[in-house]
């Protein structure tokens, strides 16, 4: 078993209480859908604490980005709650709807009221709409003015390809869709103020970055924008990446063909049936045993989210505070 020394977890999926039959209806559409889980998963905060103290993660960031909108404020409700009992293992990543600018800008702005997030969460992209659709201006706007720290996870609901579940392969290439369509959008140069993590360590993008630094500028690339060669490796070059499902030598050889090594970050992918714990742990092991990243530069990452994550970093100092105290 991998232990770290108080890693920040920035990729930990969570769920709402759940029946058992809902559990099963869900298993079964996954089967249906070449996703061949061989039981139907279970969240509870009480097993995701118990792995975490057993693997010294002091923190999961929390997200979860459902489809429906009542379920989705129901779910940041329900994150928020888990913050407030558990203040130094949880941190939200408050979910937004951003099919809807409206619901989307709502949804932040109660946050400042009732859920109190530590940073957002979006899917790349919901029903038709991607991130650098321009109907986003106003959400992206009023997150840059917040600073805000924006978590992008690829949608799922993608038809799976060659028989093969998407999750397995799909979801890279639905980050890198949404990324290149935002850089030719330009929303990175309207709006620097956003902090970006990409799950996965980016999916396809790090792989693609190079063609678009020798492509992506050419006369027969629409390009409304006039985005420059420069600007897409600056503008690639800001994204963090976390090392969910990612932290291989092959992964992160990749990622830092495209960002600093202070642009990665730990992120698991924990809370979902493509998960386990022996994936989890080998994924440690991985970057614990990198020839790319230092054993260093691997705890380092595994606790840079204690910067990205000022309002999570002091809950945890505070508690350390009072602790000592006589």
């Amino acid at each position: 078993m991998v232990n770290v020394n108080g890693w920040i977890d920035v990729h930990a999926h969570f769920s709402p209480p759940t029946t058992p039959a809902i559990r099963h209806a869900q298993w079964e559409g996954a089967r249906a859908l070449c996703f061949m889980a061989p039981q139907p998963y279970h969240w509870t905060p009480e097993s995701t604490l118990e792995y975490m103290d057993r693997h010294g993660i002091a923190m999961h960031m929390l997200s979860n980005i459902p489809k429906d909108p009542t379920a989705l404020r129901e779910s940041n409700d329900y994150g928020a709650q888990l913050v407030a009992e558990h203040p130094t293992r949880f941190g939200l990543l408050a979910a937004l709807p951003t099919d809807d600018p409206d619901a989307c800008l709502a949804e932040i702005e109660r946050g400042g009221c009732d859920t109190h997030p530590d940073g957002y969460a979006v899917a790349t992209r919901r029903g038709d709409v991607y991130l650098g659709d321009e109907r986003l201006e106003p959400v992206w706007a009023e997150l840059d003015r917040r600073r805000a720290v924006v978590f992008v996870h690829p949608a799922t609901d993608a038809l799976p390809q060659s028989g093969l579940p998407t999750p397995l392969v799909e979801v890279a290439f639905e980050t890198a869709r949404t990324v290149v369509g935002m850089l030719y959008a330009g929303v990175f140069r309207r709006y620097p103020n956003v902090t970006i993590i990409l799950a996965h360590g980016g999916g396809a993008l790090p792989a693609l970055s190079g063609r678009l630094g020798l492509l992506g500028t050419a006369a027969w690339v629409p390009n409304p924008h006039r985005i420059s060669h420069e600007e897409i490796t600056e503008q690639l070059g800001r994204l963090y990446l976390d090392t969910a499902a990612s932290g291989t030598d092959a992964n992160l050889a990749a990622a830092l063909t495209m960002v600093s090594r202070d642009h990665l970050v730990y992120g698991a992918d924990s809370g979902v049936p493509c998960s386990n714990e022996a994936s989890l742990d080998a994924n440690l092991q991985c970057l614990l045993n990198s020839s790319v990243v230092t054993h260093e530069e691997a705890d380092r990452l595994g606790h840079r989210a204690l910067t990205l994550f000022p309002s999570a970093a002091r809950r945890r100092q505070d508690s350390f505070a009072d602790a000592a105290r006589p």
